[in-house]
């Protein structure tokens, strides 16, 4: 059993951001269902966008392929979102080897990398929207101020954690208008249930 999660952050806006973002979705579902391998779908999704825009616009995506027998995860690092994990009362930033974004060159190979999840595990999926916008001194929001956010909603339902944070984010950044498009999205890991 797998769950597969796609988070994306797409450049541009309006509609010419929609139809990217549905390209790119589009053809990683086809590959999925056709029981392609993550690094194999982030190809083929690749192809599918570069052979649409060739080069002009492109797609940053995280894609996970979680197992829920052991909470081994397959990840695919192609873009700017970021993975921050609470475990254990304490917020760690999850890094991966950065790989070009989706339809950025045509034909670029794709390498899955691996963690870990475990039960009681809460995942943040945040974009460059999040992490790097500015108050109005000029003070990037960053890790420290995110970690301190995710501490704070802790206890707060999963659904209810991203609008929580882009609260605290609005107030950071205060009147202005935002330059970029803050996504985040949270999951909570609870692992198997056990045999009974």
């Amino acid at each position: 059993d797998h769950l597969m999660l796609y988070v994306t952050n797409g450049m541009g806006e309006g509609i010419e951001a929609s139809l990217l973002t549905n390209l790119a979705i589009n053809a990683l579902r086809n590959a999925r269902r056709a029981g392609i391998p993550i690094a194999d779908q982030a190809a083929l999704a690749d192809q599918a966008v570069y052979a649409h825009y060739r080069g002009r616009c492109y797609l940053s995506v995280l894609l996970f392929d979680f197992d829920l027998t052991n909470g081994r995860v397959r990840v695919v690092d192609a873009g700017s979102p970021q993975l921050l994990r609470l475990r254990r009362g304490v917020v760690e930033h999850v890094g991966f080897e950065a790989q070009l974004p989706l339809g950025m060159f045509e034909e670029t190979d794709y390498v899955a990398q691996e963690f870990e999840v475990e039960p009681g595990d809460r995942l943040l999926f945040v974009s460059d929207g999040v992490h790097a916008v500015a108050s109005p001194k000029g003070e990037a929001y960053g890790e420290a101020a995110l970690a301190r956010a995710i501490q704070s909603t802790r206890l707060l339902p999963a659904a209810e954690v991203p609008r929580a944070i882009l609260r605290e984010l609005t107030g950071h950044r205060g009147e202005a208008m935002p330059d970029d498009d803050a996504l985040v999205v949270c999951l909570d890991w609870r692992g198997r249930p056990a045999d009974r």
